[in-house]
């Protein structure tokens, strides 16, 4: 094959093996997929799980029907009404698809020096997978990718563009706190409280991850260039849109729900009556991870958002401290998944298996430590719970099914 999605092969493997170790083909399916569709676009995350990026941009490039896409998606075993509306789809996909607007997504990030992180990755955040089909299908990375392997045990800490000096003191002594507690930062980057948390998180040497709304080629906001230039150093900014877009609302909203998947825990530390800060913890409360609220005087604005939280969402916890903080983590309750205690392979088996990205039996068994003949006996006995389910690549599990 001399080209790929109509593209000169050695053209496409060039721009890829520029930001990426993984396959050209997927590299480069998936970089156009962040071109073609806004963050969180579920119906493009449910076919490139099902299809596979390329396969999935394929059928674009032959410009398949909405009818043909959602019988492709039917054979792997997707339900059609897990796609909803195909032809809304391509109508948003298609005024984007160009051959030039994926070639220069490539080389403009190369130009800056970004990675793209994959879910093939070995430093892929797995928090992304509980966001099951509006998961981000790759995330641009400039600075440190192994700086993403400290999300394992961090906490989100976010708040008012508008803070006060109060939300700043107890800002800084929160991120300093949770860094000598051994916990990574991770946060959005804006003014006030954002902004405090990355700074005190770098002063105590610790790992801070910041998201952003726009891409990596022109940090935002501008008066944080210098900021987040030095996270890039130690730690890592990342991103969901190529080089060139910039922030909007609705993108700022859609980064939000990143904070949320990639951190354990997420604490509001000051917070207006409509800050977007509150969005993160929404977010974070739907995905079922802890979170924590500062609360702050009756008499300030800044933290009204706060003490909302706490009057409305019994789920939060009132925290005042980095060892409240850090105590969200581990007073998580046990989720009931079906299995008991002594039934330790199923359990690491499933911490193994993800939503969207179909793992060998193989690869299984390097994620949890297990034999393959204890993954494949193990795999067998998930199926027939429907805890498991297997496709042509490998082995799912399935999304949490959404009450009514």
């Amino acid at each position: 094959m001399t080209q790929i999605l109509g593209i000169d092969r050695a053209e496409v493997e060039t721009l890829a093996t520029a930001v990426s170790d993984g396959d050209p083909a997927d590299t480069f399916a998936r970089s156009t997929w962040l071109v073609l569709a806004e963050p969180g676009d579920g119906l493009a995350g449910t076919l490139v799980a099902a299809l596979g990026a390329a396969a999935a941009l394929q059928l674009l490039v032959d410009k398949a029907s909405a009818s043909d896409i959602v019988a492709a998606a039917h054979a792997t075993g997707v339900d059609e009404r897990e796609l909803g509306d195909v032809q809304a789809g391509l109508d948003r996909w298609l005024p984007r698809f160009s051959s030039p607007a994926a070639t220069r997504a490539l080389s403009q990030a190369a130009r800056f020096g970004l990675r793209l992180i994959t879910p093939a990755s070995p430093h892929w955040p797995q928090g992304m997978d509980d966001l099951g089909p509006n998961a981000p299908v790759a995330l641009w990375l400039r600075g440190r990718p192994d700086a993403l392997d400290a999300l394992g045990k961090s906490i989100a800490l976010v708040g008012a563009r508008a803070a006060t000096g109060y939300g700043e003191h107890v800002t800084m002594e929160a991120s300093a706190g949770l860094v000598d507690r051994g916990f990574a930062i991770v946060s959005g980057a804006a003014y006030g409280i954002d902004g405090m948390a990355h700074r005190a998180a770098l002063a105590s040497r610790g790992t801070t991850v910041a998201f952003l709304a726009g891409g990596l080629d022109r940090f935002y906001p501008s008066g944080h260039d210098a900021l987040l230039s030095r996270i890039v150093e130690t730690g890592a900014v990342l991103s969901e849109v190529p080089c060139g877009v910039p922030p909007t609302k609705w993108r700022f909203l859609q980064r939000n729900r990143l904070i949320a998947a990639a951190s354990q825990a997420t604490v509001v530390l000051e917070a207006g009556w409509r800050s977007g800060s509150l969005n993160t913890a929404n977010h974070a409360l739907d995905l079922g991870r802890p979170v924590g609220v500062v609360p702050g005087p009756v008499t300030s604005a800044a933290s009204a958002g706060c003490h909302k939280l706490i009057r409305q969402r019994p789920e939060v916890t009132l925290v005042t401290n980095p060892d409240e903080m850090a105590a969200l983590i581990t007073r998580v309750e046990p989720v009931e998944t079906g299995f008991s205690p002594e039934h330790s392979d199923e359990a690491r088996l499933l911490d193994a298996l993800s939503t969207r990205t179909a793992r060998t039996a193989a690869d299984l068994a390097a994620r949890s430590g297990l034999s393959v003949a204890a993954v494949q006996a193990s795999l067998g006995a998930l199926e027939l719970d429907s805890r498991a389910r297997e496709s042509d690549r490998g082995w799912l599990q399935p999304p949490p099914k959404k009450e009514n």
